[in-house]
Formats: C-alpha cells, sequence, structure tokens
C-alpha cells in the first residue's frame, strides 16, 4: 500500500488503545501513541532506499516489529520508565504490524517469517497503487481512531 493507507490501518490497529486510554483520563497520551504510530508505521519502506536490502523482505517481517518494539521499549523506559517501556514498545511493534498488515492484502505480499522462512505471504486483494482502496483504508483508520477516541472519553 502507499502511504495514505499505511496510516489508515494504523490509526485503526491503534484504535482499542486510543480508547483504552481516553477512558483512563490519559488523552495526551493516546495522541502521542497515535503521532508515533504514524510516524513509524513508514519504516519498513525505507528498504525502497538501499539496494543492499530487498523490498518487503527483512524490514517486512515480524522480527522487525519486534526489533522496532525493542528500540521504542528502551527510549520509552528511559524517558518515562517502566510504563513508558511497556507503552513505547507497543506502539513501536504495533506501527510495523499496521504495515505489515496493509502489505499482505496486496499481490506482492509479504515475508513475515524471515529469517525463519522465506515463504510469501499474501491475500492477493488490491494493488497497492489502488488510490482508491488507500483512500477507504485511511478514512477507515481515521474514522475507527475518532470513534476510540470518543467512547473512551464518554466513560472517562
Amino acid at each position: 500500500m502507499y502511504q495514505p493507507g499505511h496510516c489508515g490501518v494504523a490509526l485503526a490497529l491503534y484504535a482499542p488503545v486510543t480508547g483504552v486510554l481516553a477512558a483512563s483520563g490519559s488523552t495526551s497520551t493516546a495522541f502521542l501513541g497515535a503521532g508515533i504510530v504514524l510516524a513509524l508505521t513508514m519504516l519498513p519502506d525505507l528498504d525502497t532506499r538501499t539496494d543492499r536490502v530487498r523490498h518487503r523482505g527483512p524490514t517486512h517481517s515480524i522480527v522487525f516489529a519486534a526489533f522496532v518494539g525493542l528500540l521504542t521499549g528502551v527510549g520509552g523506559g528511559l524517558l518515562a520508565g517502566a510504563n513508558g517501556a511497556e507503552f513505547g514498545g507497543l506502539v513501536g511493534a504495533l506501527a510495523i504490524v499496521a504495515h505489515l498488515l496493509a502489505d499482505v492484502i496486496t499481490p506482492m505480499g509479504i515475508r513475515p517469517f524471515w529469517p525463519l522462512s522465506d515463504r510469501k505471504l499474501t491475500f492477493d486483494i488490491v494493488l497497492a497503487s489502488d488510490t482508491r482502496a488507500n483512500a477507504v483504508l485511511f478514512v477507515f483508520g481515521v474514522v475507527s481512531a475518532g470513534g476510540s477516541l470518543f467512547l473512551g472519553n464518554q466513560f472517562a
């Protein structure tokens, strides 16, 4: 998918976290997490800027999601202690998993189990370049996040 589709899937996947945080009165933390998810969700596509790593190879794997989660967890821990570490790890890993979910629906697919397996996984539903699909995913994500924020605030 392209950036709008990836951002939409990231917001949709993060929406339950938004709702829980809003319900607990931590709306600012919910917005911080959404910003981090949006900032990191395109990270796997850095592989398009180098010839050293195959596109949709290692950066499109569960191992990469865990690695990014570890890094953001360490960063969160340094900034805000144990709670920051947990939140940072969750948000970082979720951003990459969202990217993987958006790409697995395309014909090109992903290799999520690298380095254990080079097997490609694809649901072959829509082309990554389909502007309508990217727009639908983006709107779905915005509505999901907004709805979760609204509902969470109703329970705060």
